[in-house]
């Protein structure tokens, strides 16, 4: 049964709530929020009171206004967390995101570099959106998810999420949910856990119930009503709030009996179809894609993979679970390794072109230098592991010279453009990083919310937009330099090309020259050589010109290439190409030659 409380009376009392009153086993009653409630908010800071769960039907409901976009060739994410978006310490609100951080996104597809300009969508074509699902604890990020039909109260109504979502589409964003459907939080009086007083009503019992590391609950996928509530719950968002799918959290906890910890996988295909594979929870997958699929045809899902599970990517129908893309996850974990571990000099071009193209032929996976995982505290983001704190000093253009600040800026744009081009056939960059806040320096440091351990500060939850629109500040070209790799992809369409073919990784020479989609891409990673005539291999011949260039000054560059030189092929073969070129490579760039017809 359910029942209504009241709860105060006058201006600041709690709108009224209502509740499910569970009988246990043991004959006791229980109060309890309704799983599928769709807004429970959080109350006054009344002793014992959990959130509580509100009657959500407003006299006049958003009604969208915009057809959704259609489905991207080529996926560039914005990964994106609604609160953390604002300069001010608070929690952000839908409705600021779309007022104030849409435009900015929408902004990219005006940039402009060598003629280059594109009346097409915005640098970013997609943003996926992070910890929407309510949860009660805030710096859990999203991931101890309580209220699986409600999204989070924290950031505004129902109406208004629905209103940002109407509003990206209107820009010809597609928008990703995470969805959480690999565990949930272990809260008893606002989440699912023993909602029927048992410790199995939604999860399995006893052990497997449990995941030790994450301190949470794991549902029993063999449960037909369990299966109903998550598929229901897909359903929910993409009819209800209009999302054009879906990011799958934790998918390898799922997969696997041993969630993959302490777990490495070394491709053996033993780890993936052996008595560790958790078969059911595999097959739920499989049922959430097919039924996603057959539905909604222009649905987008990503699994946030590490196993390398084989035929993760490919459709049900072929034997697959279903998924459009993975998560290149390897590739942000290889960029901070590198820059922990080793100087430049020593950086190995044949172990990082691997990870950068370690992947099954036919499964497409979603590239990315780093995300929310490595910003949050704990670690530090790349620009800070390559600048750490010059940047306090340095950034402004009427400092003083900063080798640490030259080889930073240098090394943060062809990082990124070598995992672009090379890494996956897609692109996802945080928010912390993503130009629209500075290339990472929207908080150039590390992510953290409000919490006991750092006194409920805010301090780094907020991004500081004006570091990025602050003409005197350096930050400014990391900006421009990822608006035009975005609007070049989106003319030239690399990452819906075939799969690069890698002509050159030189470890002395610290090169690294590949084709894809049409288009050469040469990269020097040495810390002080230079090339004046250095040969590289093309397959096809003609008239080459620079149309993108990391060390142009516009980038905050050194300026060092010629941007009207033509570039003229050899009959030559090189590397295993029919024909060759002979082009200046200088150190710390990364240029891309396109032939001129």
């Amino acid at each position: 049964m359910t029942r209504t409380l009241t709860m105060g009376h006058g201006p600041g009392a709690m709108p009224a709530t209502r509740v499910i009153v569970v009988k246990t086993k043991s004959g006791s009653l229980e109060d309890r929020i309704s799983p599928w409630a769709t807004y429970v908010v959080k109350p006054p800071k009344i002793e014992g009171l959990a959130y509580y769960w509100v009657f959500w039907n407003p006299p006049q409901r958003h009604v969208f206004q915009h057809k959704k976009p259609e489905k991207p060739k080529s996926l560039r994410v914005y990964e994106s967390h609604v609160g953390i978006a604002s300069y001010e310490g608070k929690v952000a609100t839908y409705a600021e995101f779309k007022d104030n951080i849409l435009p900015r996104i929408k902004k990219l597809g005006k940039a402009s570099y060598l003629n280059i300009s594109l009346q097409v969508a915005p640098g970013y074509n997609a943003i996926q959106l992070m910890a929407i699902m309510e949860h009660v604890y805030y710096a859990s990020f999203g991931y101890q998810v309580t209220n699986f039909y409600a999204a989070s109260s924290r950031y505004g109504t129902p109406e208004e999420l629905k209103a940002l979502l109407d509003q990206a589409h209107s820009m010809g964003l597609t928008v990703l949910l995470d969805v959480v459907h690999s565990h949930a939080s272990k809260n008893v009086l606002d989440g699912l856990n023993r909602f029927d007083g048992s410790d199995n009503c939604f999860f399995h019992e006893g052990g497997r119930g449990f995941h030790d590391l994450w301190d949470s609950r794991l549902f029993n996928y063999t449960n037909w009503e369990v299966l109903r509530f998550l598929l229901s719950n897909l359903r929910w968002y993409m009819e209800e709030y209009q999302f054009d799918g879906f990011r799958f959290d934790g998918v390898t906890s799922m997969m696997y009996h041993h969630h993959g910890m302490g777990f490495g996988f070394s491709g053996d295909y033993n780890e993936y179809f052996g008595m560790a594979t958790d078969t059911e929870a595999l097959v739920y997958l499989m049922l959430a894609n097919h039924m996603l699929h057959e539905l909604y045809p222009n649905v987008i899902t990503v699994a946030e993979d590490v196993s390398g599970m084989p035929a993760l990517c490919r459709p049900v129908h072929e034997g697959g679970t279903g998924f459009d893309y993975r998560l290149g996850m390897a590739i942000p974990d290889k960029w901070i390794k590198m820059l922990k571990e080793s100087k430049d000099e020593d950086w190995n071009m044949e172990e990082l072109v691997w990870t950068l193209i370690n992947r099954r032929h036919m499964e497409k996976t979603i590239a990315y230098a780093e995300s929310h995982d490595q910003a949050l505290v704990g670690d530090k983001t790349i620009a800070f592991w390559l600048m750490d704190k010059e940047m306090y000093w340095f950034m402004s253009e009427a400092s003083d010279h900063s080798p640490i600040i030259e080889r930073g800026i240098a090394l943060h744009k062809i990082i990124r453009l070598v995992t672009h081009g090379l890494g996956g056939e897609g692109y996802l960059n945080f928010m912390d990083y993503v130009n629209i806040s500075g290339n990472e320096f929207g908080h150039p440091e590390w992510l953290d919310f409000p919490r006991l351990g750092n006194n409920e500060s805010y301090h780094y939850a907020r991004r500081q937009f004006h570091l990025a629109d602050d003409e005197l500040l350096k930050y400014k070209y990391l900006n421009r330099f990822d608006a035009a790799m975005n609007n070049l992809e989106e003319k030239y369409g690399w990452l819906h090309a075939h799969q690069a073919y890698v002509s050159c990784k030189h470890q002395d020479d610290k090169t690294i020259v590949f084709e894809r989609g049409g288009l050469i891409f040469c990269f020097n990673f040495h810390p002080n050589k230079s090339f004046p005539d250095y040969r590289i291999g093309v397959w096809e011949s003609g008239k080459y010109r620079i149309i993108l260039d990391s060390d142009d000054k516009e980038f905050g560059g050194l300026g060092r290439l010629d941007h009207n030189t033509d570039y003229f092929t050899f009959n030559e073969g090189h590397n295993g190409r029919r024909y060759s070129l002979m082009v200046y490579l200088p150190c710390r760039t990364g240029f891309i030659l396109a032939r001129m017809d």
